[in-house]
């Protein structure tokens, strides 16, 4: 037996859709992030799960709201807050354009997206670096990004045995996930707003079965 966990990145919120960094802050979800939230929910009504857990965020929780109702099946009406699975916190870089703030902190070395810095560093040595960067020191480095994860991962692994758990949370959360727990993953393919990516915890084992998905392999 073991449990299995079904993460969702949350709609495409107005702060997507402008390139802009979105850690802590928020937006609303866009027409087409309603319709992520509602296409997640609609591939997710064909398995039974227990749980439903949302970071406390407020794109999650309407993210996951929007799921629910568009599953005829569950009689979970409300997620959970969950505030140990929000996204990375980019501190006084919050709400800056993503592509110029590749270009400030990783130009220098070629790289001139997320995509590109991810890539070259990895998600853990990206986050020190913003975390160095950030004059106010408030940005999470990977140690306190990854003590506020686990704690996450300790309340999952504290359900019963067989059980199925959806998560909704975010891009940068989701990524650092897979790559942590998998070299198949590549680091630089950000997760889509609504795609799916399901862990199966085993004991200590944990192991990425799909990653990164607009629908549900057989």
């Amino acid at each position: 037996m073991a449990i299995n966990v079904y993460f969702v990145r949350h709609g495409q919120t107005y702060l997507n859709r402008y390139n802009r960094m979105q850690g802590w802050s928020d937006a609303p979800l866009t027409e087409k992030g309603q319709a992520d939230a509602k296409r997640a929910g609609q591939l997710l009504s064909k398995i039974h799960f227990d749980y439903v857990f949302s970071s406390d965020l407020a794109r999650t929780m309407a993210t996951a709201r929007l799921l629910l109702a568009a599953d005829p099946n569950t009689d979970i009406t409300e997620p959970t807050p969950e505030p140990a699975f929000r996204e990375e916190f980019f501190g006084s870089f919050e709400g800056q354009n993503g592509a110029e703030f590749a270009d400030f902190l990783g130009g220098a070395e070629g790289y001139h997206s997320f995509a590109a810095m991810i890539g070259g560093w990895g998600p853990d040595k990206l986050k020190d670096k913003i975390a160095a960067a950030d004059q106010y020191g408030d940005a999470e480095d990977s140690t306190r990004f990854w003590e506020r994860i686990n704690k996450g991962f300790d309340h999952l692994r504290a359900l019963p045995d067989g059980s199925t758990v959806v998560v909704v949370s975010h891009g940068a959360a989701i990524r650092s996930i897979a790559s942590h727990f998998s070299d198949q993953i590549d680091p630089g393919e950000s997760p889509r707003n609504g795609s799916i990516t399901k862990l199966t915890l085993d004991g200590d084992r944990t192991s990425v079965d799909f990653y990164n998905k607009l629908e549900i392999p057989d």
